[in-house]
């Protein structure tokens, strides 16, 4: 498993100390469950009505099917 390494200023890592402990975690283990959860999380919860409005269901955008191409002229 690749091993990560990041810089975070001295009180943010003494709240994430703080709340992994809190949650009896390690903060490596925190971390990894956040960045999982993070890189998985697909669109935002309300995304799609905050973008077209309320009436759009929360499953995957479709386009209905509009037939075959129309023949065109070619251009010279």
């Amino acid at each position: 498993m690749p091993q990560l390494h990041c810089y975070v200023p001295d009180a943010i890592a003494e709240q994430l100390q703080r709340h992994a402990a809190r949650l009896g975690q390690s903060v490596s283990g925190y971390l990894a469950e956040l960045v999982k959860r993070d890189v998985n999380a697909g669109w935002p919860e309300g995304f799609e009505a905050a973008l077209f409005g309320p009436q759009v269901e929360r499953s995957p955008l479709s386009v209905d099917p509009v037939g075959l191409a129309q023949e065109r002229i070619a251009l010279q």
